[in-house]
């Protein structure tokens, strides 16, 4: 979606680069879904003034796709989002909102307040905040990198490789091969993030903790591994459904209006 949606440019003075604030929201996850918001059409509106002195102020608001989304989801995109444009050349200030939410509020004052997760809901009726979050990202990034293998393995299964060509493949060894797609290079980040090993001599099927799988596991392995794609790939579609209902009357702007 090059652009994105309600794209303005405040001022003739501004001297961030645009389409540089819309690649860094395009770096935040919804850890759940394992997507990026701009992707998700999660980003409603997003502004860049200059602030008068030389840099710009961005202004961001999101949505999500019910008014019950779990907090600790929610807190983290708009965290990361702020982090995102925040490190973009030439932004001097940033302000990102979530709107529509129950914990609106809570999120939108933590993130502006620089508080943890924990912090802004201290004192909060929804009594939602146990631990901070960090726990909870490493949770489904393993599970978006287990869902990788199945992705980068199923064409090579179609192509007739065998458990024991499998187990043996390391990720140097894809080069080239029907799995040399993007999905292979999203399996390493997602894998470097948490720690699994992702270099060209790692296994192409790894367990949660980072060891081989044996050719007798690959076959049960690339199952849990499926699963666990079309787990996220299905809520992923049912939360884009809901995202267009809810928002039927206030899509997004077209880039520049």
């Amino acid at each position: 979606m090059a652009g994105g949606p309600a794209d303005h440019l405040d001022g003739a003075t501004s001297t961030v680069d645009r389409q540089a604030v819309w690649s860094a929201l395009g770096t935040v996850l919804d850890p759940e879904l394992d997507e990026p918001i701009t992707d998700l059409d999660f980003v409603e509106s997003w502004t860049v003034s200059p602030d008068g002195h030389g840099g710009s102020v961005v202004t961001v608001g999101l949505r999500l796709p019910t008014f019950f989304c779990a907090p600790n989801f929610s807190f983290l995109m708009v965290a990361d989002a702020y982090d995102a444009v925040t490190a973009v050349p030439g932004v001097s200030r940033a302000q990102v909102t979530l709107a529509d939410h129950h914990a609106s509020d809570e999120i939108n004052g933590g993130v502006a307040a620089h508080a943890g997760f924990v912090k802004a809901f201290e004192g909060s009726i929804n009594g939602e905040a146990a631990a901070e979050l960090d726990e909870l990202r490493h949770t489904f990034l393993a599970k978006a990198a287990l869902a990788g293998q199945d992705r980068v393995a199923r064409p090579l299964v179609d192509a007739g490789r065998t458990p024991e060509e499998l187990a043996a493949l390391t990720l140097g060894e894809l080069a080239g091969t029907e799995a040399d797609t993007d999905e292979l290079i999203r399996m390493r980040r997602r894998r470097e993030t948490i720690g699994l090993p992702a270099a060209d001599d790692a296994p192409l099927l790894v367990h949660s903790d980072g060891s081989p799988v044996t050719v007798e596991q690959v076959p049960l392995h690339l199952r849990r591994a499926r699963l666990q794609r079309v787990g996220i790939e299905t809520n992923g579609e049912y939360c884009k459904s809901l995202l267009k209902i809810r928002y039927t009357d206030r899509a997004p702007a077209a880039a520049g209006s």
